[in-house]
């Protein structure tokens, strides 16, 4: 049997965006812990490795190291997700649950370099922050009360 073709660079699908890694990791969750089946398991293994790799490609924000508080890695495993669900979005200038100030305030820290900072919510209503300092050094997961 002939093996199949392989596309052309011009028929290639273009990579996702981080918004559809997102999308496809929450949709594979959701389907996992409702249905633990070795395939809904397969795949979310597989949106959970896009998602890391994603961190890697180049985006509006540099990480540096990153770091998580003891109640950050709590909420974030009470809800069965990953911590690069909210790394990403974070790095590519989604700021999540700010306000029109904050989030104004982000946008000029981008031109400035000052400290960036992420509001968004788990999977369970848990509020989780994340914040770059202003070198880019360092990136914390943390929630709020931790600050």
């Amino acid at each position: 049997m002939p093996s199949p073709e392989r596309p052309r660079p011009s028929e290639r699908r273009p990579e996702p965006t981080y918004l559809q890694l997102v999308a496809g990791y929450d949709l594979a969750l959701e389907q996992a812990l409702a249905a633990p089946t070795a395939a809904n398991l397969a795949l979310l293994v597989g949106s959970e490795s896009r998602l890391t790799q994603a961190l890697l490609q180049p985006a509006k924000v540099e990480l540096g190291l990153v770091g998580a508080t003891p109640g950050s890695l709590r909420a974030i495993r009470d809800a069965a997700q990953i911590s690069p669900r909210f790394l990403l979005p974070h790095r590519h200038g989604e700021w999540g649950e700010l306000d029109p100030f904050d989030r104004r305030q982000n946008e000029l820290a981008l031109l400035r370099g000052d400290r960036l900072l992420s509001a968004y919510r788990t999977r369970l209503g848990e509020k989780l922050w994340v914040i770059t300092e202003a070198d880019r050094g360092a990136t914390t997961l943390l929630l709020p009360e931790e600050y």
